[in-house]
């Protein structure tokens, strides 16, 4: 058995995720205390009672779900599941590639937090509400997208944002540029085309002053090779390079998430168990369309933890 842990991005997030852990195991709660005081604010508090509406907030869902997430990983290892010992490769969807570099020991979970904030403020702060939109294009492979998103642009920003693999693949850019892919997916036979709830248009060039902003906040944090590789989503192969991780890190706010390429090649490199550590199911159930006969295990709760113990410690 050969194991990767995964980790979810934005979309994750709800209400009460990660409480029990904090309750059942001091290994959680230190996680959610350390985030608390690296941002000067009881994160926790939001994260286990709410509003959804200031979860959902893009500065706020961004270091909560990494919080959930390494908050899941620390009980694990505690219970002998170390990913140095146990896991071959790391990967996170999107934000998710911060809650990875966490886990694996490349960054501090303080240093994650502060730069989630950053990015999720970054990122809102890039494009005037209202002018931005994402869509997802179901039922569509990479290449009908790229044309979709070619045809739609129309001197305007439309770019593929995700391609999250099982016929589902995300373009960003423009509002107007956007609406228009969508009917032109539909017209190229997409299943399903259809806006989708964001605060603004992420992974697309209209990005490109967070990444500016994430190019000088990751120059001054402390970047270690993490304990095993990261598949980056930018490249769709692994990174190990403190310097290397850096660059993939800023590339990633304006470039593509190629998630499907991402588990394929875990798929193709001997990964059959891929284990979704932190808020949702999301991740488990891309990867079973991705990856033929994968098995997957979900990790966000205290009964999750035994289960993901008795089977991989």
């Amino acid at each position: 058995m050969t194991v990767a842990f995964t980790f979810p991005g934005q979309g994750s997030q709800a209400v009460g995720m990660g409480k029990a852990l904090a309750e059942q195991f001091f290994e959680a709660a230190a996680v959610f205390e350390a985030v608390d005081d690296a941002l000067g604010e009881p994160l926790s508090k939001l994260i286990f009672e709410g509003p959804l509406d200031q979860l959902t907030l893009t500065e706020n869902a961004q270091p909560a779900l990494m919080a959930v997430s390494v908050a899941a990983v620390r009980v694990l290892e505690a219970r002998g599941v170390r990913i140095r010992d146990k896991v071959a490769f790391v990967a996170g969807h999107s934000l998710g590639e911060y809650s990875a570099l966490a886990a694996a020991g490349s960054l501090s979970v303080a240093d994650a937090a502060r730069l989630l904030r950053t990015r999720g403020r970054a990122m809102q702060d890039a494009v005037p509400i209202g002018t931005g939109a994402m869509a997802a294009l179901l039922g569509v492979d990479l290449d009908t997208a790229r044309a979709v998103a070619a045809e739609a642009a129309q001197g305007d920003v439309c770019d593929v944002a995700n391609d999250n693999g099982g016929g589902q693949v995300v373009i960003s850019g423009s509002k107007a540029a956007i609406e228009r892919g969508v009917e032109i997916a539909k017209a190229k036979g997409a299943k399903r085309a259809l806006l989708l709830s964001v605060s603004a248009p992420f992974h697309c060039s209209l990005m490109a002053p967070a990444a500016k902003v994430m190019e000088e906040a990751l120059a001054k944090v402390d970047l270690h090779a993490p304990s095993v590789p990261l598949v980056a989503n930018i490249l769709a192969a692994p990174v190990t390079d403190p310097a290397e991780i850096r660059k993939r890190l800023v590339e990633q706010v304006t470039g593509m998430v190629r998630w499907r390429e991402s588990m394929a090649w875990l798929g193709q490199n001997g990964v059959t168990t891929f284990v979704e550590v932190g808020a949702g199911r999301v991740l488990s159930g891309l990867v079973k369309r991705i990856v033929e006969g994968a098995d997957t295990l979900a990790v966000g709760t205290p009964e999750d933890i035994d289960a993901a113990v008795a089977k991989l410690a």
